[in-house]
């Protein structure tokens, strides 16, 4: 899946200078000139599994033979499950809108982030998929061009769509099409948020049911972690979003938000992060936001803290272990990196080896579990969820969405 590009050096970038630098923990600092190398052309490929190097080889993989398969295909469609990639392939679905930290910087320029997403679904799930991207953020637009290409593919990864719309097109994707659809910015980012919850909470010795869970954030990610939390049994949610908590008072919300102003927030809290983390148990950042030291010492003792804003956390880690007994981040240079990586590759090939319509609560709370028990031999307060290099973690969450599949869902 290769595509054409213009060259750093053409296109008047110069790598060096850019700002996404870092470092990776136990490396060398990254650099631009490596960033950008590593991307020149792209980093996808389409590669041929069946032998081309005869003419029985070509007469047998396209024309005559080829003509064969696409009779059988006509007859009885359910034979391009067996005889296509169609089945197998995940549909990288982006409309630029909210990438990464970077906002809505469009179709093109998110392209880069879509090649990587297929790189990983292919290096820890072995799925085939391709990146498509859309020169449109209607939604009904993006639901007719998606339904009008879906023979081509087996299943559908929504990335990088700003919220509130996310919400209304995996909702209406989902009915639309017969195959498992999931946007991972919301889902994927809640099922590692409970399995990093679920150990978290074992360390300091809570069940899931006492808890008092504060989230930073009503977006996509935020709305979903709430979902999730509550699913699990977490009883006393409270969201926050930029003009203070969700809570019924509040005249101003609409959508998921009102939505979820009536299902969170059982003790009615006002005001901001002062108020909603005073006593709290759990803090989880899924915003741009900033939180003073001061508010994360007005937690709970033995409090966990999840700050996971990239690049730059809620607040500071070593800020928040000063006053939290388990602190967790979205980056990879500290422990407990809460990654989509743990989740989105088994949640998929689980589906599709069980011949899944829809990717449920019920496949969402087996892949939590799964990545959660493989922390366990070793658990502490700074291993709460195993790496995303782990072997084991792919495998045991696909064993384990495949087991929780209902026949028929």
């Amino acid at each position: 899946m290769s595509s054409a590009s213009t060259s750093s050096a053409s296109a008047g970038i110069t790598p060096s200078a850019r700002p996404h630098e870092g470092r990776v923990e136990g490396t060398e600092p990254i650099t631009g000139q490596e960033i950008f190398a590593a991307h020149e052309g792209g980093k996808l490929s389409v590669a041929v599994d069946r032998s081309l190097a005869s003419k029985r080889d070509l007469s047998i993989a396209y024309t005559p033979g080829v003509a064969q398969v696409s009779r059988a295909i006509a007859a009885d469609p359910a034979v391009a499950r067996t005889h296509t990639w169609a089945s197998r392939l995940v549909a990288v679905v982006s409309d630029g809108t909210a990438v990464l930290g970077l906002g809505n910087i469009g179709p093109s320029a998110s392209l880069p982030v879509m090649e990587g997403k297929s790189a990983l679904f292919k290096t820890f799930g072995g799925l085939d998929s391709i990146p498509i991207v859309l020169n449109t953020t209607d939604v009904d637009e993006i639901i007719e061009t998606l339904v009008r290409i879906s023979p081509s593919f087996g299943a559908v990864n929504l990335e990088d769509i700003s919220a509130p719309r996310c919400f209304e097109l995996e909702r209406r994707l989902i009915e639309a099409l017969d195959m498992p659809v999931m946007h991972d910015d919301q889902h994927g980012t809640a099922v590692v948020a409970l399995a990093a919850l679920t150990n978290a909470a074992k360390v300091v010795g809570k069940d899931l049911a006492s808890l008092r869970a504060v989230i930073a954030g009503a977006g996509a990610a935020g709305i979903a972690v709430a979902e999730i939390l509550l699913t699990a049994g977490v009883r006393d949610v409270v969201l926050l979003d930029s003009k203070g908590t969700l809570h019924a008072g509040r005249g101003d919300l609409t959508g998921m938000k009102a939505e979820f102003a009536a299902r969170t927030n059982p003790r009615g809290v006002t005001g901001g992060t002062a108020e909603a983390l005073a006593g709290a148990n759990v803090f989880i950042g899924v915003s741009s936001s900033t939180v003073p030291e001061g508010h994360i010492a007005a937690m709970a003792e033995g409090s966990i803290v999840f700050a996971l804003s990239n690049p730059d956390p809620e607040v500071a880690p070593e800020v928040a272990r000063r006053h939290a007994a388990v602190v967790a981040t979205g980056r990879s240079d500290f422990p407990n990196q809460i990654n989509n990586v743990l989740a989105f590759p088994g949640i998929f090939r689980g589906a599709l080896d069980a011949g899944a319509r829809r990717i449920t609560p019920a496949m969402k709370l087996a892949a939590a579990r799964a990545i959660a028990a493989l922390a366990e031999d070793k658990l502490s307060a700074d291993y709460i969820v195993p790496s995303p290099l782990d072997p084991r973690v792919a495998p045991a969450v696909t064993a384990a969405v495949a087991a929780a599949v209902v026949v028929g869902e």
